[in-house]
């Protein structure tokens, strides 16, 4: 997929899936501007990616949304594609030991941080080339899961968000879509399981496995996975896909 000319500002690249969409839209050809709050993962992607843009921010504080953008569209020249990769996978545990601060603060990341960064992008967007909007939801999104209450809570309304942003910028050309990951491969998942296998009391290994069952392919899905798919939506080959949440979870109909 040829993307040359576009200009893409990606949330939390650093690393994961956001370091995997670097690649793949560098690839593509895309001039590509990335976020992270980790400075030292950006000091990695530059080693990687040399030619690729890298600032810090916190997707959910508003003036680092702000600055970020700003930069984005000096340094591109435009903005054509936003991908909101930006996320937090928040607390484990029974919903009546979350701390209402914990509750808030994986909302701010997980949903206000994509408010922020659509509200500022689009007047940049509206300029663009076949502009596109790609907010990263979960399987978890679609689907209940016990035990993650806020993280559920927060993907569900990603896909809400989406649906009602493609509805009110189709007029304008803009294409907006959800991708909904499965159980990703990496430390993030990894740190997940032990605060699951912690919270049922059963050991890492066991909880993984079933992790891993509640796919159909039982297995774990990889940040290649959801970068690829982010490129395809992004791309010419899609043009008329608008207000879809695009499940990449090897066919997961059940949470554990």
């Amino acid at each position: 997929m040829d993307l040359q000319g576009r200009r893409v500002l990606i949330t939390a690249g650093g690393g994961g899936i956001g370091l995997a969409m670097a690649h793949v839209f560098s690839k593509a050809g895309a001039s590509v501007f990335v976020t992270d709050i980790n400075e030292s993962a950006l000091r990695i992607l530059k080693s990687e990616l040399p030619q690729v843009h890298a600032v810090t921010a916190d997707a959910g504080t508003e003036a680092d949304v702000v600055r970020s953008v700003k930069q984005a569209v000096e340094a591109l020249g435009g903005l054509d594609i936003l991908i909101n990769n930006a996320g937090i996978a928040g607390p484990t545990g029974p919903v009546e030991d979350i701390t209402l601060a914990e509750w808030e603060n994986t909302l701010r990341i997980n949903i206000t941080g994509q408010f922020l960064y659509v509200q500022n992008a689009l007047p940049h967007l509206r300029k663009g080339t076949h502009p596109a909007i790609v907010n990263l939801s979960s399987a978890a999104g679609r689907l209940g899961f016990a035990g993650r209450t806020p993280y559920s809570a927060s993907k569900w309304a990603v896909i809400g968000f989406t649906r009602s942003l493609a509805n009110e910028l189709g007029p304008d050309g803009i294409r907006v879509n959800a991708i909904c990951p499965g159980a990703v491969d990496g430390p993030r998942i990894q740190q997940v399981i032990s605060a699951k296998a912690k919270m049922l009391g059963k050991p890492h290994a066991e909880v993984e496995d079933t992790y891993k069952a509640q796919s159909a392919m039982h297995t774990m899905v990889t940040a290649q996975d959801i970068a690829n798919q982010a490129l395809f939506v992004c791309s010419d080959l899609a043009l008329n896909i608008s207000g879809q949440a695009l499940a990449v979870d090897g066919h997961t109909e059940k949470l554990f």
